[in-house]
């Protein structure tokens, strides 16, 4: 063994790294996130939220019947991408999620049901499809099911709160909180004021979360309708959910969209740092994601990770939610976005997999 070998291997023993040898892997030109381009058909979502339906409970350790998204670029980990936690989780009729709260901070946008209702520190907020929830991080909630129960998708910020070794996690002293005295209490007390931007919140940052805990979707119809009318030319208009209090993103570590896109129109691609989750609400239609087309219908959820160029195109009138890490960046100075004039070309269809496939 040289000299060298010797120092190389001493190195190794006392758990250093030579940066000369490692400096490409740290310091990449562009993002290389581990995750990769994915959609979760609708198909499949809820064939298999209906078996665990009928087979799972929902109880104290359990807590919730959660089916979550796992980026097959994670090697196992559970997370839709490396910053987000994706899922879709069910209540059957009349059931209780147990209350109890936790350090990461969360959404639920509604897929299908009516009359859920998710108590938020003693808010109880109806659920209705479209509907935005939020479950700030450390706020006791709790989700109360109806004669139908319901069907939504779970956004959170788990893995960055992980990757900061900040979890927190604590259950109520009892399964639910005290009945409350009146439902939307937020709702009625800030739904008056702001709560959505045209396009996406560039200029506010705040620590807080919003005090108005849900963001009904027959407002935010109205106003994507708006939009659109005002905007004849335009293929896709959007909308950031905001805190009505300072007009920043309605969580201090995720940024909640809707976007509707013109029927027969295609979008210009665009790379962001960052990542996101898209939820199809309504519609159908073909995104482009570096290169890879993906075809989505109403229930489809698909993922683009940080800085994938992507573009869309609606067969009809679409929407999609969108759940993003953007006030992280924009927070510590690492936001970036580009735009492109020509769309990108397209090197295949994604496959993805079908139930049982493994």
């Amino acid at each position: 063994m040289t000299e060298l070998d010797r120092f190389y291997a001493d190195l190794t023993a006392a758990d250093l790294y030579p940066l000369w040898t490692i400096t490409d892997e740290l310091l990449t030109a562009t993002p290389q996130p581990r995750a990769v381009p994915w959609l979760w058909p609708a198909k499949t979502l809820r064939e298999l939220a209906d078996r665990a339906l009928r087979l799972i409970p929902v109880e104290r350790g359990g807590e919730r019947r959660v089916l979550s998204l796992g980026n097959p670029g994670l090697a196992g980990v559970p997370y839709a991408a490396g910053t987000l936690w994706g899922a879709v989780q069910c209540l059957r009729p009349n059931e209780l999620a147990p209350a109890h709260r936790h350090s990461p901070g969360a959404i639920r946008f509604v897929l299908e049901g009516d009359g859920v209702w998710t108590t938020v520190n003693g808010d109880a907020c109806d659920m209705r499809a479209g509907d935005l929830v939020l479950t700030p991080s450390w706020n006791w909630h709790e989700h109360t099911g109806n004669d139908s129960g319901m069907l939504w998708f779970d956004g959170l910020d788990l893995p960055m709160v992980q990757s900061l070794d900040a979890i927190f996690f604590e259950p109520y002293p009892e399964l639910r909180q005290p009945a409350p005295e009146a439902h939307n209490v937020s709702l009625v007390r800030y739904g008056e004021r702001r709560r959505f931007v045209t396009g996406a919140v560039t200029e506010a940052l705040h620590p807080d979360h919003s005090p108005l805990l849900v963001y009904p979707w027959v407002d935010t119809d109205a106003e994507l309708a708006r939009l659109l009318a005002e905007d004849d030319g335009a293929p896709m208009v959007s909308l950031e959910f905001v805190n009505p209090l300072n007009g920043a993103s309605v969580l201090p570590t995720l940024a909640c969209a809707m976007h509707r896109l013109r029927p027969g129109a295609t979008t210009l691609p665009v790379q962001r740092a960052g990542n996101t989750i898209f939820v199809v609400y309504a519609g159908s239609g073909v995104s482009v994601i570096d290169g890879l087309r993906f075809e989505w219908s109403a229930g489809d959820i698909f993922v683009v990770p940080s800085w994938s160029a992507v573009e869309h195109h609606a067969d009809g009138p679409s929407d999609l939610f969108t759940l993003a890490d953007t006030p992280v960046l924009r927070a510590l100075g690492l936001y970036r976005e580009k735009h492109h004039d020509e769309p990108q070309g397209v090197r295949g269809t994604f496959a993805g997999r079908t139930t049982g496939e493994v």
